[in-house]
């Protein structure tokens, strides 16, 4: 009986896949044809929904139990199934008629000529944006293939790291490298960015902002407006992109033997940036570690996973899990450790994968962790391509730390906490958080 059912599912899947596709073709081809841009976009779109809906009961749970775990340098391709799964609430009729009746006021009134490319992604945003979840966004043909370019630590940039307050839509400057395009133009940590190559950057996502805005061919030039200080001053700096090896990790040997590594964020080089500052640290005769996390915004988890199993013993490191309870786990296996006193130091700055680096070693007892609450980003997003150049990014599923802690919207709270003014991260002898780590690790 399970053979049969298994083959009449495959019947029914080509079968609506079919009819879908037809479904399409059809009035895409007659609408845009006879009745302009417009009416053709709104019969072939619901059309594509009607159809497919119909084929959503049959696959949806065949697909989506078959789906891999998220690792943050991979992506999954979603299928017609998953794209039509649940419709459940929402009334296609109700919305193709206020579309409609928009397109129709539109037509009778705009001032201007509408791009219709524009106003079609415009739909798909508004979809992901009305999930109220940040994180979840659509990504258009262009934005996706400039987010796809490798993760290799090497591009044409500014050299700085920014964050975004996932509220307010508010990304501000957190490092600027030494020696980089932004620190020789004059940006500075805590520059709150609002204007990019001529276009109000405000409210837009952040990796959209830094890959179709920020980056850039070596050589160009990049207008940034930045607003500066309590007073947000207004301040325009142009900014000539070069090709950058980013630093993701810092280190030196502080007073008394203890080692210090920043990590910047976790990127594709980091894992071999860390164990190299690590081995040469312990080779000048490191007898205690700070791990400095503030203001990561986070990275490639498997980067973040290598880290960990290169310093903690062999055991889980984080898992996952979505609504339906299906996860991954992340294990150290790799039989090395550097078992010495540690702190980590975190701040609100310090997000995703900072967190699960945090988390875990908090868990295995094997770090103090010293400053102030971390940002309280404990969620796993898919990016899944659409088969027509977009993509859209989803949030799928929780982390979890070792001891089954769910840190979204809480953060990782420190175990000594310890203020710090804005800006002390990169200012040396000033930096409040970093002398009360080195005192508590001193006192391990």
């Amino acid at each position: 009986m399970a053979e049969n059912s298994e083959w009449k599912n495959d019947e029914e899947e080509a079968r609506a896949r079919k009819e879908a596709e037809a479904a399409v073709r059809h009035a895409r081809d007659y609408h845009m044809r006879k009745q302009g841009y417009w009416k053709g976009f709104f019969v072939g779109f619901f059309a594509c929904v009607a159809v497919l809906a119909v084929a959503a009961a049959v696959l949806f749970f065949r697909v989506s139990g078959n789906r891999r775990p998220y690792r943050a340098d991979k992506t999954t391709q979603a299928t017609p199934a998953e794209a039509s799964a649940n419709p459940k609430d929402l009334n296609y009729d109700k919305i193709e008629a206020k579309m409609r009746l928009l397109q129709n006021v539109i037509y009778k009134n705009y001032l201007f000529d509408e791009k219709e490319t524009d106003v079609e992604d415009g739909i798909y945003k508004g979809m992901m944006s009305g999930l109220g979840d940040p994180y979840s966004v659509y990504y258009t043909a262009d934005e996706y293939k400039k987010l796809t370019e490798e993760t290799s630590g090497q591009y044409s940039g500014i050299g700085a790291v920014l964050n975004q307050d996932p509220d307010t839509k508010i990304s501000r400057i957190v490092t600027v490298f030494p020696g980089s395009p932004a620190e020789e133009a004059g940006l500075k940590p805590d520059d709150i960015l609002y204007q990019v190559a001529g276009k109000d950057v405000s409210g837009e996502n952040l990796d959209v902002l830094v890959a179709s805005y920020i980056r850039g061919a070596e050589g160009t030039s990049v207008e940034i407006k930045v607003l500066r200080g309590d007073k947000h001053e207004e301040l325009t700096f142009n900014v000539t992109r070069r090709n950058i090896v980013m630093p993701t990790v810092e280190s030196e040997m502080k007073a008394n033997k203890i080692g210090y590594i920043r990590v910047l964020q976790f990127d594709t080089v980091t894992p071999d940036q860390f164990k190299q500052a690590v081995d040469e640290l312990q080779k000048k005769g490191m007898k205690r570690l700070v791990i400095d996390l503030r203001n990561n915004p986070g990275g490639v988890v498997d980067s973040c996973i290598s880290m960990l199993d290169y310093m903690l013993p062999d055991g889980l490191l984080v898992y996952t899990a979505g609504r339906d309870g299906v996860g991954e786990k992340y294990y150290a296996t790799d039989g090395h450790e550097v078992n010495l006193p540690t702190v980590i130091l975190i701040n609100k700055g310090s997000a995703s994968c900072s967190e699960i680096f945090a988390g875990a070693y908090h868990d295995f007892d094997r770090a103090k962790l010293v400053g102030t609450t971390s940002f309280g980003k404990g969620i796993v997003q898919f990016v899944m391509p659409l088969g027509d150049g977009s993509a859209v990014k989803l949030t799928t599923q929780h982390y979890y730390t070792p001891n089954g802690f769910d840190l979204h919207g809480k953060g990782v709270a420190p175990d000594v906490e310890a203020e710090s003014e804005e800006g002390d991260v990169q200012n040396g002898e000033k930096d409040a958080q970093l002398t009360r780590a080195l005192e508590v690790v001193q006192e391990e």
